[in-house]
């Protein structure tokens, strides 16, 4: 076995000096390295050498979301078998080794989240081939997350067309008109996700996109919506699912948000290989504490009488923001992008804060869309090189005023500087 893959290997490198220096050379080298360690070398000049390269960064974080997907596809089937027993007057009792870990389940996951991988990897590295053939550069790394985020943060009965469209828009806008993985200002999944939002808002919202199949049960007598808990309150409805069921995900919702549980354990691993600042996660979640300490104080101050619709977010426990809806998934695998994100530590702590704040905020005033996270993320995107911009600033200025008032020692006839002679009482 290890022959023939030795004899592999030396077949593909003789193709890659054949293709050297021509057009097609990027999407060969792109192919080569994603099936083999690349083997070249520095021979002059100073470098800084590292077993961190963007290709294992990029790994990392698709490592953290492996069980956020495998999850995501039992609780697919979980859901859809759940309306049809209450199309039938029954409500299905939660086992997770009986009647949540079953093939059942995993099938529907597979014909329904499996195809929206595979469109979002094939059509996302298909325009990043076209554009590194075009400008004649390498193939970059930085989709490889972007297309595992996608599939998890849009609704299960998502078209594929409808996906491959945002796709091919969010690449080309959202990053390469920018020049490319690491001078995007937006983040390139978040962009796709409101492309599909304000383009096609029906898909994306209400009460029948959330469980598969929930437009057709939704004629049925008893049958359940499918609406996520955010959406139940936003209307003043009342929702039955425990705080169990909504720490770790058997909810309706997007395809990755639900399982605040492994979207914890994946933040933490990306703490602990250093990948995602923890500034930011930590930031973010004191915000959106704060906005939801601000409303829950609203509303037990009197200040708004009917809180039923409209507001009716205002009275949801502050704390449980964080185990609903996308806040949690949003923190921790989009606020953290390093490449859109705040770069300086204190800038981290305003930029994450921000983000939680007004996630909450946009939820309780936004009862169209009862989801607030990727917006909010986006829009300090764009604000991010300003709160670095003035973190900077104040450092400057503070280290000219230490440098105004420090004591400028005295020279000698050889300017050596003397040292002070401190005269005692």
């Amino acid at each position: 076995m290890s022959d023939k893959r030795l004899t592999f290997k030396k077949r593909l490198h003789i193709i890659k000096h054949h293709y050297r220096g021509k057009k097609m050379a990027p999407a060969f080298n792109a192919l080569h390295t994603f099936l083999f360690t690349p083997d070249e070398t520095t021979h002059s000049g100073s470098h800084v050498r590292a077993a961190d390269d963007l290709k294992r960064t990029m790994n990392t974080v698709i490592m953290a979301l492996i069980p956020v997907l495998l999850f995501s596809m039992f609780n697919a089937g979980y859901q859809y078998y759940a309306a049809i027993d209450a199309a039938n007057g029954t409500v299905r009792e939660l086992s997770v080794l009986g009647n949540f870990l079953t093939w059942d389940n995993f099938w529907i996951g597979i014909i329904k989240v499996l195809p929206l991988v595979i469109v979002s990897y094939g059509v996302g590295l298909l325009v990043e081939f076209i554009f590194a053939v075009i400008k004649g550069h390498e193939v970059e790394e930085g989709y490889l997350v972007t297309g595992m985020l996608v599939p998890l943060i849009v609704p299960i009965d998502t078209p594929l067309w409808m996906l491959a469209v945002a796709v091919i828009f969010g690449v080309i806008i959202g990053k390469e008109v920018f020049g490319g993985t690491g001078m995007n200002i937006l983040n390139p999944a978040l962009t796709i996700r409101a492309f599909l939002f304000f383009a096609y808002p029906t898909w994306m919202s209400g009460d029948k996109v959330w469980v598969h199949n929930a437009v057709d049960l939704a004629g049925t007598p008893d049958a359940i919506s499918g609406e996520t808990i955010l959406g139940s309150l936003a209307q003043g409805d009342v929702y039955s699912y425990s705080i169990s069921d909504m720490f770790f995900g058997f909810i309706p919702g997007s395809v990755g948000e639900t399982s605040t549980f492994l979207i914890l354990l994946g933040g933490l691993f990306l703490i602990f290989s250093k990948i995602a600042s923890w500034r930011i996660m930590l930031s973010a979640v004191i915000g959106s504490l704060v906005m939801g300490l601000i409303f829950n104080g609203v509303v037990d101050q009197g200040w708004i009488g009917d809180t039923s619709k409209f507001y009716g977010l205002m009275s949801f426990p502050f704390w449980e923001h964080l185990i609903v809806g996308g806040l949690a998934f949003g923190i921790v695998y989009m606020a953290t992008d390093p490449v859109t994100g705040a770069q300086t530590n204190r800038g981290k702590w305003f930029y994450g804060f921000f983000i939680g704040f007004m996630s909450v905020m946009i939820r309780v005033f936004n009862p169209a869309y009862p989801e607030g996270v990727f917006l909010a993320i986006l829009l300090m995107n764009v604000f991010a090189p300003t709160i670095d911009h003035y973190v900077i600033r104040g450092n400057i200025k503070r280290r000219l005023k230490r440098l105004k008032n420090a004591t400028i020692l005295p020279k000698d006839s050889e300017g050596e500087e003397k040292e002070l002679q401190v005269e005692t009482a």
